[in-house]
């Protein structure tokens, strides 16, 4: 029997949650990816109207990586993406690829946020300064625990499938003027291949629906113990793909029927000086809409749906760069300092890495070429982490790949490995960028894990010979240890109970008889108190102005004693859902709930919440119903 260390989170993420969720961080890339391009085109190709030749190719390869993805989530439904299949070969390439996946998210986080205000029209210096500061709002909003933005990211994407929609459609009879406007490359066979590489974003946010299979419902007939989420995952992927494949090479091509633009004349806002030009100024020649169109509604819709998604891509990214952290501290890779819980159930000391990260690097690029700049270090992560986990995932024989499947794989970890390098050698600063953050994630693990001398086995002998005892007790306690664990094995013995959730409504027995349990195992007791709101509108209340929630958390500090509590305070429509997420984050051991106080008419409408939880609790985490 394997004793897990982690608690894995509950399977409630559907296709379509999963695909709104992906496509906040994927379906972002087309809102730069063309102008991005259009402006390395300039510089490499001779004329900003040559891109069409490096967005078609990055389509193609964004295509084929999505396809990769989907064999990766067949074989890995368990999560963690780079870091777990990497985990499969080594540690050190699992942490090579978690870092490059850091790096990959604090870049994200720092041009979603920048392009935000770009789109919403703010000049580039102001759009430096606003994402400074919305990136530190951002963070110091999570510090109060988990902010379930599904639903938020599911209303973001459906708002820009429809407006973007409607662009693709207004950019379609534009294609005959834009074949015409489209130039030769000019510079040769290098040249293009080095602008291909600096317009690869649109491959950014694949990586997510790898992290994200942890946490989707199973396929029908799958079990916990023999998941399966290649049905759900494939429908999210391809559903995603397909729109960011096609309309971006449509959107790519579209804008070269727009004469006389510069290169870098809208690098950041693209879509929207389209929305512009091809709605806005053709409604301003019919007459009963000339007054309407003068003030540019659908470019200014443009850029309020894109400017939301893309703040809502920043959150993303900042949450996931905490849980990738987060990860590796629960795996014993960096200090279990960076592991610390405040009372809202939140690593706080990842978390403020998370907005920090994120500013600095804003902070650090030129006003005028800040989205050249953050692009060039965006490929460098996310290139680099896609390359590590082909490559573990194509090499690692003991996944029983189909034979195409295989070769598909390795041919794409070339191409991707050629990209990277590539970058590391056209781009210094970016490698620079990612040899820091590598360099500072190894360093934290080195200070974590000491420095391991291994001597040569001459030596070994030596030190035996002078220091016999201490060898000798240093041996004896490695085989006690391991016997001690071989014993528990063999008897089933769950693990210890360090830490316990018990959710409270008030000082009844329930909360009571938690504060023994921990007392009693000298465990951490997690008090939450869940304010629930029967509507769609969120209810404003803060932990400070909730005399029953404070009555509770007085009450359960007055009788815990020597007993460690922490108290989480969460508002919420869905107390299943809250309870499972905090616990999951908590990492506890049992839970500990009352019997439910609803009526028989709400669990029929609402549902049973203990029905619910003893479905999807994992089974590590021992549940407790007090009666």
């Amino acid at each position: 029997m394997e004793f897990p260390t982690v608690a894995t989170r509950p399977r409630n993420v559907d296709w379509k949650r999963a695909a709104a969720l992906l496509y906040g961080d994927w379906g972002t890339s087309k809102a730069y990816v063309p102008g991005i391009a259009f402006a390395i085109a300039g510089t490499h190709l001779g004329s900003s109207y040559s891109s069409v030749w490096i967005i078609l190719p990055v389509s193609l390869l964004t295509a084929l990586v999505g396809i990769n993805y989907i064999w990766i989530c067949k074989y890995f439904p368990e999560g963690g993406g780079v870091y777990s299949s990497a985990k499969a070969h080594s540690k050190y390439l699992a942490l090579i690829g978690g870092f490059l996946l850091v790096a990959d998210y604090v870049v994200t986080a720092s041009l979603s946020c920048f392009e935000a205000f770009v789109y919403l029209n703010f000049s580039y210096e102001d759009s430096k300064r606003w994402a400074i500061l919305t990136i530190f709002v951002i963070g110091v909003i999570n510090f109060f625990g988990p902010r379930h933005s599904g639903t938020l990211a599911v209303g973001f994407a459906l708002a820009t499938v429809v407006v973007v929609g409607l662009l693709a459609v207004a950019s379609i009879p534009q294609l005959p003027d834009a074949v015409v406007n489209v130039q030769r490359p000019v510079g040769g066979a290098w040249s293009l291949w080095v602008a291909f590489t600096g317009a690869v974003l649109a491959l950014s946010g694949v990586e997510a629906i790898a992290n994200m299979t942890g946490v989707m419902q199973l396929d029908p007939g799958s079990t916990r113990a023999r998941p399966s989420v290649t049905v759900t995952s494939r429908k999210a992927l391809v559903t995603v793909m397909a729109e960011v494949v096609s309309l971006t090479a449509l959107f790519g091509l579209a804008m070269s029927a727009i004469p006389n633009m510069g290169p870098k004349d809208h690098e950041g806002d693209m879509l929207r000086h389209m929305a512009q030009m091809f709605v806005d100024e053709p409604a301003k020649q019919v007459g009963w809409l000339s007054w309407v169109a003068t003030q540019n509604p659908f470019s200014w819709i443009v850029g309020v749906v894109l400017g939301g998604l893309l703040l809502s891509a920043t959150n993303t990214a900042i949450v996931a760069l905490v849980s990738v952290l987060y990860l590796m501290a629960k795996d014993g890779e960096l200090p279990k300092l960076f592991g610390m819980l405040n009372r809202f159930g939140v690593p706080w000391i990842m978390m403020l890495i998370a907005m920090l990260a994120p500013i600095l690097v804003i902070d650090v690029q030129g006003t005028e070429d800040a989205v050249h700049g953050l692009a060039s270090l965006y490929a460098v992560g996310v290139v680099g982490a896609i390359a590590v986990n082909l490559w573990s995932c194509a090499f690692n024989y003991r996944l029983p790949m189909l034979r195409y499947e295989r070769v598909t794989m390795i041919l794409t970890f070339f191409v991707m490995g050629a990209i990277w390098v590539t970058i590391a050698i056209t781009k210094p600063f970016a490698l620079l960028f990612a040899v820091t953050v590598l360099g500072l994630g190894f360093t934290a693990r080195a200070l974590h894990k000491g420095f391991p001398i291994h001597l040569p086995e001459p030596l070994l002998r030596m030190t035996e010979r002078l220091f016999p005892e201490a060898v000798a007790k240093r041996r004896a306690a490695l085989n006690a240890e391991a016997m001690v664990e071989q014993l528990q094995k063999r008897l089933g013995v769950r693990r210890p109970v360090t830490a316990i959730m018990v959710a409270a409504r008030g000082v009844t027995p329930t909360l009571r008889f938690a504060v023994e349990q921990a007392r009693v195992n000298r465990a951490q007791l997690f008090v939450l108190f869940i304010r629930e709101q029967h509507t769609s509108i969120p209810v404003p209340l803060v932990e400070a102005e909730d005399e029953e929630a404070q009555e509770v958390f007085n009450a359960a500090k007055s009788i815990a004693g020597d007993v460690n509590v922490t108290t989480i305070y969460a508002v919420s429509d869905d107390p299943a859902w809250t309870i499972l997420d905090n616990a999951a984050i908590a990492g506890v051991d049992m839970l500990i709930l009352g019997h439910s106080r609803r009526s028989a008419l709400t669990r029929m409408l609402r549902g049973d919440l203990l029905e619910r939880l003893a479905a999807q609790l994992p089974e590590e985490i021992q549940l407790v119903i007090v009666n």
